[in-house]
């Protein structure tokens, strides 16, 4: 099996970190992805915010409909992966505390 660190993952990270708008970003989503792993990816991101807010499997399972094993291997992913998870649910708790402080004034 190809090692997934690679020349041309790191050519995908480079385009996606050079993409400047939400706008830009989902044409390019969408055009290098099918609508069904699109919605995947945003199934599992979504398992990973349940999770980090305590929610229970079938919780999970009802609102995103991924399979139980999924969910258990985001929520291993979230304790003992690399951290890319908690990284991101720290950056969007950040960005979301923000914006309500930005609407408030």
């Amino acid at each position: 099996m190809e090692k997934w660190d690679n020349q041309k993952t790191k050519d995908l990270i480079e385009i996606v970190l050079a993409l400047k708008s939400e706008k830009e970003v989902k044409k390019f989503f969408r055009d290098l992805m099918t609508e069904k792993e699109l919605l995947e990816l945003g199934n599992r991101w979504k398992a990973a915010q349940m999770l980090s807010e305590g929610l229970s499997y079938p919780e999970i399972q009802k609102e995103t409909r991924l399979s139980t094993r999924t969910i258990a291997r985001i929520s291993n992913w979230l304790k003992n992966g690399k951290g890319g998870y908690k990284l991101a649910l720290n950056k969007l708790h950040h960005h979301s505390s923000s914006r309500k402080r930005l609407a408030m004034t």
